[in-house]
């Protein structure tokens, strides 16, 4: 994640928040009030309403809320509310679960008390993926398989797909070492060459 994220208050103009995501070059900005709690995200899908009002006025078939948030000019008038978030103990699996099933791009990273911490980004979450394929065996043969395979069991890993190969007695364990194996955060896929 980015722990010096880039914020906006609640209270600032359409224009700010405008001026604020092309200076930091970033697509949305999570919205704070009080203290420094998040209580929103301002996104460019939130914002890009009001030009179609520009063009000539919302289509008629445009709900309430995007007419709404064409004529507003705060941020606590365009911000999605609440905020999609994540905790800063959350593994980057959870964080992908979030964002896919909220739909969303990225996530503010809050503290117990809602203070902002952190963003963690889609290309944030996809960056595991660059690990070498190194650090994953090595992880891989230390973490998973030096306690629960056998010794005749080992591990190969190229461009982050894993091959698990040797023998194994008991064929139930193939599911759970598979599991195992595919939780390491970096792993693309895993394949089984079993005797």
């Amino acid at each position: 994640m980015s722990h010096t994220p880039v914020a906006i208050g609640s209270h600032a103009s359409y224009r700010q928040v405008v001026e604020l995501m092309a200076e930091s070059k970033v697509s949305a900005l999570p919205v704070l009030a009080g203290e420094g709690r998040v209580v929103g995200v301002v996104s460019e899908a939130d914002l890009l309403p009001k030009e179609a009002l520009h063009e000539g006025g919302p289509p008629a078939a445009v709900r309430l809320d995007e007419a709404f948030r064409a004529a507003a000019v705060l941020v606590e008038d365009l911000m999605s509310s609440p905020a999609v978030t994540v905790h800063p103990d959350a593994t980057m699996a959870e964080a992908a679960r979030i964002m896919a099933r909220r739909d969303v791009k990225r996530l503010p990273v809050v503290n117990s008390e809602g203070l902002l911490e952190g963003v963690v980004s889609r290309g944030d979450l996809l960056k595991v993926f660059l690990r070498p394929d190194e650090d994953l065996l090595a992880e891989i043969r230390g973490e998973v398989l030096g306690p629960i395979a056998p010794p005749a069991l080992d591990a190969a890993v190229e461009q982050g797909v894993v091959t698990l190969k040797g023998s194994l007695a008991d064929r139930s364990m193939v599911q759970l070492l598979a599991d195992a194996v595919r939780a390491v955060e970096g792993v693309v896929d895993v394949r089984m060459d079993l005797g």
